[in-house]
């Protein structure tokens, strides 16, 4: 009798830490669930605060490590969220976005190449991982290792062909990189097919056509992208730029007065506000912008060269 009593207590017992068990489990997935949805409304602080319970009823849900992991790295807390990020693939080697958002948050801290590895692992484990392909590609890019940026974006378009900014991607890359002028105005032309409203992409396009000489082309793209976008400096300077190759003086210099207004602190539009006075025989005012270039980078070669051209032609005048 006593046996059987003592064996029975103990089988009481087995069930009671299974059940107190599973019911750990099932408070901490609600409170990881709970997190989620702050972390989607961007209550990054409550979100931890959630999946700090998470993780204390059950030390072993990955994607409690995770979440918590995507709420420090909005909160630019990003060694905090690298050591998340860890800790879930530790718990599940098979977890995709936790090693691509733990390159992003290597990438924030510039370790490209631990960002460049976590994203390939992402990849190796979801060959189909369209952002990881992305993200991979912009570290590449800053690297300047061009051809697998160019190769990485034309997976990401072989992956997804209807998003915009996959071809913007790739005509930048061609643009700023490999300087295929062409190629470019190809790939943001495909952009501004998919989205009529992408001001970028006509700004670069018009880039494109000013290297190829189209000058022409390229003021009808800065003016789109002004119209779409009228306190982008960078498409006032631009466009003033074009302007002075096809010596419209009076309306360059209106153009880089503009972005000037904008953004003080544009030193190319001082630059080209200098050419364009010097053309109009301003020579004090192409002065005042030259000094003003320099003001803002001392190793301005340009605005060097100008201002002593300038200074010069103001010389002659005076004789």
């Amino acid at each position: 009798m006593k046996s059987y009593l003592k064996g029975f207590c103990t089988a009481v017992l087995f069930i009671t830490i299974i059940c107190c068990s599973s019911c750990s489990k099932e408070k901490a997935e609600s409170f990881c669930e709970a997190g989620a949805v702050k972390l989607e409304a961007k209550d990054y602080s409550g979100a931890i605060a959630d999946f700090n319970k998470a993780i204390e009823l059950n030390p072993k849900l990955a994607e409690a490590y995770y979440n918590r992991g995507l709420a420090e790295d909005e909160l630019k807390d990003y060694e905090a969220a690298i050591a998340d990020d860890t800790k879930a693939v530790e718990i599940n080697p098979q977890l995709p976005y936790a090693y691509y958002n733990r390159g992003n948050a290597k990438r924030d801290l510039k370790d490209y190449k631990g960002a460049i590895a976590d994203y390939t692992k992402a990849i190796g484990l979801n060959p189909k991982h369209t952002e990881a392909y992305c993200n991979r590609s912009l570290v590449e890019f800053h690297l300047k290792d061009y051809a697998s940026a160019i190769a990485d974006l034309t997976k990401t378009i072989e992956l997804n062909p209807n998003d915009a900014t996959n071809y913007y991607n790739l005509g930048k890359v061609k643009l700023d990189g490999v300087k295929d002028f062409s190629g470019a105005i190809t790939d943001n032309t495909k952009a501004i097919a998919l989205n009529p409203q992408y001001a970028l992409a006509y700004n670069n396009r018009g880039i494109a056509k000013g290297n190829l000489n189209d000058f022409v082309g390229a003021i009808a793209d800065y003016t789109k992208t002004i119209n779409l976008d009228p306190k982008y400096a960078d498409a006032f300077c631009n466009r003033g730029t074009a302007k002075s190759y096809l010596k419209d003086f009076t309306g360059a210099v209106d153009d880089f007065t503009k972005a000037i207004e904008l953004n003080p602190k544009l030193e190319n539009a001082y630059d080209g506000r200098g050419f364009a006075k010097c053309n109009q025989q301003d020579f004090s005012g192409a002065l005042a912008d030259f000094n003003k270039a320099i003001e803002l980078n001392p190793d301005d070669a340009y605005a060097q060269t100008n201002r002593i051209i300038a200074e010069m032609n103001m010389r002659a005048r005076n004789k």
